[in-house]
């Protein structure tokens, strides 16, 4: 058995017991584990102060005292040790809820301590809560910085409070000693002059100095963020090496006939550009695995059509899947409506089609009848098979599970190329450590003629003017959005309210002169499309809706989006909204209301939507407001829980692990020289299985 993964319960000191609860409590089942168990921050000791002068506000503060006075109290149930420290400069109390026995009998009265710990104040009184402390005439340690420790209250009664678990680690350290292998290239270390492994780890755990403290986490980033990478980068190599990708050399009729006869304005160059990179990895041989990233607005279907059109000019199938009825309908009907006369054989499937009908949309599909599938997750159903599927597009691909964005992928005995898309912008951190297995392609400028949203922020105080603005543009034939984020009245959350928000637009806006649509998501498909017909023929002025619009309702009529309680949403969700409207000609408007009193990062939240329109801005704000591990469908990956590595913060760190993986892999893409062992026992103990942003 190697030393790393000796079961923590064989340490001395840790036993069956405490091994169950370490495992339980903070997922250590090894030595190797224990040693990655690494502290959250350290304690300096040499930084003495005064009770008088301490910082109140500080985690974590180092004083020097005598114990004068000590006694019991007992309220209810609960018992309490206090204790009084004092120096020259005032007193505090010192609090105890366990271990009170032992505590009582090994403090002295008149004997200076050095004690730590986080001062707090209870009933008006300064106090620490279990703080560290040694006897100041005992205290020999030579350690300037003392590790913190992330614990449990079930940790702590066990005794493995911050410095039980220092105790293990120490011990585990002096055993540890030529027993921690190293795992990056001997090339890497010498480039970034970085510590070895071992050093590293014991540095962390008990440093010498500031700068080592820095250099070892520094190692132990750049490794953290190199294996993620390495995990990506080779599945991509592995795939492009062993996987034949269908070839499309021809742009034939259906293509040209399109371009050249329905297109009414001039692409983009951003449009120019990535098609010609979606073109270069068609006819590569390698299947694709692109990630295309654009604005709500910059023209991302019309890039999938162009594109699906290639692959029908080659004589493959394509398919396109998205999130929604609504969304997969939308797309379904401009698609169809573009193509007429083209000869291109266009169908939708969704759970709403009719038995019937899908019987024979399953018929036609597998005897190639079908060019191009729109439709939603019924696509993927497994009765659903086609001739020969070679292109397939997936759209808002954050709201499919990895296995359902997979099943597409046995859709044929070769896999088909494969373009997902996001009009959610992507950090260029998330990008390169999430998606670090697909070709990245971004659409960075929108249609001529576009003019930005205007985003207003406006109390609940204003609201009368907001509605005077609102009749204003509807006597201008423009329509408006309004939008809550509740359909219910939540007794603990104080959110304006759907229904009570319908019924208030009802009597500002009055019958016959107004007609209101409403739409959320608890309606039943029908009568949803009913009302959003309606507000799209624009026989309703006003739709009054939940988040269902988010995504993928185009009415370019519609010129102002009123989002109420701005502040509870999240900023991706905001600019996903503000999207909906600012897809005509004519000037359009986001108005966010808030109630007067906000929270800090609400408050931010709004600063920023209201400064710019640009949604990588909006992306990287969102990070760092949220961090990576709340944002939409990156809590089901597990791949963000870093130990060390802060992808809001460690961008340099991130480009660097990424080049290094992509140099090492150009030069040995087989992991087959002997300086590379390491990476290859890597990828065969950790391999995850499948890459985040890949269905292949």
């Amino acid at each position: 058995m190697l030393f790393l993964e000796t079961p923590i319960e064989f340490l001395k000191g840790v036993g069956p017991a405490r091994a169950q609860m370490l495992q339980r409590e903070l997922g250590i089942f090894t030595y190797g584990d224990m040693l990655e168990h690494f502290p959250y921050r350290y304690v300096d000791r040499s930084q003495v102060s005064t009770i008088r002068d301490m910082d109140i506000e500080s985690p974590y503060v180092v004083l020097r005292g005598t114990i004068d006075e000590m006694h019991t109290v007992t309220s209810g149930k609960t018992t309490r040790l206090n204790a009084r420290l004092s120096d020259a400069t005032g007193a505090i109390e010192l609090v105890w809820f366990q271990g009170i026995k032992w505590i009582r009998e090994s403090l002295k009265p008149d004997v200076e301590y050095v004690v730590m710990g986080k001062p707090t104040v209870y009933n008006g009184h300064l106090n620490i809560a279990h703080p560290d402390l040694e006897r100041a005439d005992r205290d020999t340690t030579t350690k300037k910085y003392i590790p913190v420790y992330s614990s449990t209250e079930k940790l702590k009664t066990k005794g493995l409070n911050s410095k039980g678990i220092a105790k293990l680690m120490e011990q585990l350290l002096y055993l540890s000693k030529d027993k921690i292998p190293e795992t990056l290239p001997i090339e890497l270390i010498r480039k970034y002059k970085l510590p070895s492994r071992a050093d590293a780890i014991e540095v962390i755990h008990f440093p010498r100095n500031a700068h080592d403290i820095a250099l070892s986490i520094q190692r132990m980033k750049f490794e953290e963020l190199f294996f993620l990478q390495l995990d990506y980068q080779y599945a991509k190599h592995d795939r492009q090496r062993r996987t034949n990708g269908f070839v499309f050399s021809i742009v034939g009729d259906c293509f040209n006939r399109f371009y050249n006869e329905r297109l009414s304005f001039e692409l983009t160059n951003a449009q120019k550009r990535v098609i010609k990179e979606i073109r270069s990895d068609m006819k590569s041989g390698h299947q694709m695995n692109r990630l295309l990233q654009g604005d709500v607005g910059s023209g991302k279907t019309l890039v999938a059509l162009l594109t699906m059109l290639i692959a029908v000019d080659n004589g493959y199938q394509a398919c396109l899947m998205a999130p929604t009825e609504i969304l997969a309908n939308q797309h379904f009907l401009n698609i169809a409506k573009m193509l007429e006369g083209l000869g291109v054989n266009v169908e939708l499937l969704t759970g709403a089609v009719k038995p019937a009908t899908k019987r024979k949309i399953k018929q036609r599909l597998a005897n190639g009848d079908i060019h191009l599938l729109i439709g939603t997750h019924a696509v993927i159903e497994k009765d659903v098979q086609f001739k020969n599927l070679g292109f397939v597009v997936i759209d808002e691909q954050h709201r499919f599970g990895v296995e359902q964005r997979a099943k597409l992928w046995t859709k044929n005995s070769r896999p088909p190329h494969v373009l997902v898309m996001t009009a959610t912008p992507i950090p260029r951190t998330l990008a390169m450590t999430l998606y670090g297995d697909l070709d990245c392609s971004i659409i960075d400028e929108l249609p001529p003629g576009r003019k930005t949203v205007k985003t207003i922020h406006s109390t609940d105080a204003q609201r009368l003017k907001v509605f005077a603005f609102m009749r204003n543009e509807i006597a201008k034939g423009r329509q408006i959005y309004v939008v809550y984020p509740l359909i219910e009245e939540s007794a603990s959350l104080d959110l304006k309210d759907l229904m009570d928000g319908y019924e208030s637009i009802v009597r500002e806006f009055p019958l016959p002169q107004y007609q209101i649509s409403i739409v959320h998501g608890q309606m039943d498909s029908s009568a949803k499309d009913y009302e959003m017909n309606r507000f799209k023929s624009g026989q309703t002025q006003i739709m009054v809706s939940t988040t269902v619009i988010e995504v993928g309702v185009d009415v370019p009529n519609a010129t102002v989006m009123v989002i109420e309680n701005a502040e509870r949403f999240g900023l991706s969700q905001l600019h996903q909204l503000r999207g909906r409207v600012g897809r005509g000609g004519e000037q359009s408007y986001c108005i966010l209301m808030t109630g007067n009193k906000m929270s800090n990062s609400g408050r931010e939240r709004i600063k920023t939507m209201v400064s710019t329109t640009d949604g990588f801005r909006i992306a990287e704000a969102d990070l760092k407001l949220r961090g990576p591990g709340d944002l939409q469908g990156l809590q089901q990956s597990g791949i963000l829980q870093l130990k060390m590595a802060d992808i809001i913060n460690d961008e340099p760190i991130v480009r660097a692990a990424r080049e290094s993986v992509q140099q090492l892999l150009e030069t040995d893409p087989d992991l087959s020289q002997i300086e590379h062992a390491c990476l290859r026992l890597y990828l065969q103990k950790n391999r995850r299985g499948f890459a985040w942003g890949k269905i292949s």
